[in-house]
């Protein structure tokens, strides 16, 4: 039973890693063609900053973990200047 819940775990922090990382470029994509589409890129921010916060609190990286509620908020504070 240990083994398959360690492999259910490498899954989910695989799962947070992979879409934190594309939403994460798809932000700045989006952030640096500055084609008017800030909100949903800081929205993207916001998905992927909670993704990686997901990884973080399951691998116990605790800087990490302050790196992304720094992410979050700058996310929110763009969602609410753009928004």
């Amino acid at each position: 039973m240990e083994k398959i819940t360690a492999i259910g775990g490498r899954l989910t922090t695989t799962g947070f890693e992979i879409t934190g990382s594309v939403l994460a470029m798809a932000y700045a994509l989006l952030i640096a063609a500055n084609i008017g589409a800030e909100l949903p890129g800081f929205l993207l921010l916001l998905i992927s900053s909670a993704c990686f916060a997901g990884w973080a609190l399951i691998d116990r990286r605790w800087t990490f973990l302050l790196l992304q509620v720094f992410y979050a908020t700058s996310a929110i504070i763009g969602l609410i200047r753009w928004g």
